[in-house]
């Protein structure tokens, strides 16, 4: 083996513009069939009885657990740096923010 043969292929990712600014969530539904994780990310305002679904990623269930690990660790290091994050309580909501569901997707 050479020195070229232990060194890791890296992955250039691409981030176009149009997708850059990304899309501000504060609802998600989570939703699996036996071979696939669907998250639908949509947008809750104050006083609109209607949240509209802005993004939907659908997963195999490796990269879910994948997924669920790097925001695990990516969580661990912010409270580490900023602090513990607080889930503040609020009154009975009809629907909660960030809920699971389980279902055919």
């Amino acid at each position: 083996m050479n020195e070229n043969d232990n060194k890791q292929q890296q992955l250039q990712v691409e981030l176009p513009q149009a997708v850059a600014q990304g899309e501000y969530a504060n609802f998600a539904i989570i939703t699996h069939s036996s071979s696939d994780f669907v998250i639908d990310f949509a947008r809750v305002l104050p006083g609109v009885p209607k949240a509209q679904v802005n993004s939907r990623v659908i997963l195999a269930p490796e990269h879910a657990k994948r997924l669920l690990g790097a925001l695990q660790e990516n969580i661990v290091r912010y409270e580490r740096e900023y602090g513990p994050i607080k889930i503040l309580q609020q009154g009975p909501a009809p629907i909660a923010p960030f809920t699971v569901g389980k279902g055919e997707a």
